[in-house]
């Protein structure tokens, strides 16, 4: 497959398609979330025990710092394989490629927004979507 900017995409969707999987994205980006506030919270601890690891230092928060970095890594693999582009973690920001006026342009939906109701260009991002206005 090649680059992104190429724009070249394993799958299109259709407004539909796309509102179908945000059940499933609410719950993984919810997961990501989650464990990313843990591994920051956790990570000042990690930190001091891999500078005393060499004199066997260790952590009681590694198992969990390492499930919450699997969780991470699993979830958003989990989105990409979908076909889903995850454009910020932080803000939940998703992009689901479509073909709109015959050319592909990005759907855009954000962490808890109902249902697709916006689409911006695949060059440019979240501050310049536009209300889809029910066409597509």
């Amino acid at each position: 497959m090649g680059r992104e900017d190429d724009q070249e995409h394993d799958r299109l969707f259709t407004i539909s398609e796309a509102n179908h999987l945000i059940p499933q994205l609410n719950t993984r980006i919810a997961s990501v979330r989650q464990a990313k506030a843990v591994v920051a919270r956790t990570r000042d601890d990690i930190r001091r025990a891999s500078a005393r690891a060499e004199y066997g230092g260790g952590s009681s928060v590694g198992p969990l710092y390492i499930s919450s970095l699997h969780q991470i890594s699993q979830n958003l693999q989990a989105i990409q394989e979908m076909g889903v582009l995850v454009k910020d973690v932080d803000l939940g920001l998703c992009d689901f490629p479509h073909l709109r006026d015959g050319r592909v342009v990005f759907l855009c939906w954000k962490y808890g927004e109902p249902e697709i109701k916006w689409w911006h260009e695949t060059t440019t991002g979240y501050k310049d979507r536009c209300p889809l206005e029910g066409s597509a």
